[in-house]
């Protein structure tokens, strides 16, 4: 499990995204969303704006699971 650091209270998913290298830049977020499937601590989600805190797991399809830390 790979692990994305934080310095505030909460990241967006589309942040997490561009952080963990999975897309390039925010503007992406939307349409990778729209055709991967992302699980977010088990549950289904596709919202750029999911707020992760720390201790959340987020598993994307083709990229592993990450865990916020």
């Amino acid at each position: 499990m790979k692990q994305v650091q934080i310095g505030t209270e909460y990241i967006t998913l589309g942040q997490m995204l561009k952080l963990s290298d999975i897309i390039d830049s925010g503007g992406q977020a939307k349409a990778f969303l729209a055709e991967a499937t992302i699980l977010v601590n088990g549950e289904p989600d596709n919202r750029r704006g999911r707020k992760l805190y720390r201790g959340d797991r987020v598993r994307v399809q083709g990229h592993g699971e990450f865990e916020i830390v």
